[in-house]
C-alpha cells in the first residue's frame, strides 16, 4: 500500500473509531446534549428504547467496534461489524432527520475507504461457495494418500 493510502486508511481508522467511540459512550452515559429529534425520529428512538435490548446493544457494537479501530486490532471484523449499523445510520437520517447527515455520509465514508483498504480480508468472504474448513481438510488428506498411492 503506498504512503498517502496508508495515512487515508490510519486517517479513517481513527476518525471512524473517535467517532464511534464518542457516541457509542454518549449512548450510556449521556455526556452530549442531543437536540429533540423529528416525532418520526423520536418514534424509532423510543422503540429500540422500549426493546430493552437493541439501542444498548447498538451502542455496545458501537463502543467494541471502535475500541478495535482505535487499537488496530481486528479491524476487518470491526468494520464487518459496524457496517450496518453505519447502513441504518444512513437511512436514519436520509428518511427521518436529513437535518444531521453530514456526520452518517462521512462515516460511511470511512467506512468504504477503510473496505477498499482491507479488501483482501474480505475476500474469502465474498466468495460464492466455500467449503468448510473441516470439508476442506479431509479432501486434502485424500488427495495426499492419493497422491503417495
Amino acid at each position: 500500500m503506498a504512503a498517502s493510502s496508508t495515512r487515508l486508511a490510519t486517517g479513517a481508522r481513527i476518525l471512524q473509531g473517535a467517532a464511534f467511540l464518542t457516541f457509542g459512550l454518549n449512548g450510556f452515559l449521556h455526556f452530549l446534549p442531543m437536540p429533540a429529534p423529528p416525532p418520526a425520529a423520536g418514534a424509532f428512538f423510543g422503540a429500540m428504547i422500549a426493546t430493552g435490548y437493541l439501542f444498548p446493544l447498538v451502542k455496545a457494537t458501537e463502543v467494541v467496534t471502535a475500541v478495535m479501530l482505535l487499537s488496530n486490532r481486528y479491524v476487518p471484523l470491526a468494520l464487518a461489524l459496524i457496517a450496518p449499523v453505519i447502513v441504518n445510520i444512513v437511512l436514519f437520517h436520509a428518511a427521518l432527520a436529513p437535518a444531521g447527515i453530514a456526520l452518517p455520509l462521512v462515516l460511511l465514508a470511512t467506512e468504504l475507504v477503510l473496505a477498499y483498504s482491507y479488501r483482501g480480508a474480505f475476500a474469502p468472504m465474498l466468495r460464492a461457495r466455500v467449503a468448510p474448513d473441516a470439508i476442506r481438510s479431509r479432501r486434502e488428506e485424500l488427495r495426499d494418500v492419493h497422491a503417495t498411492a
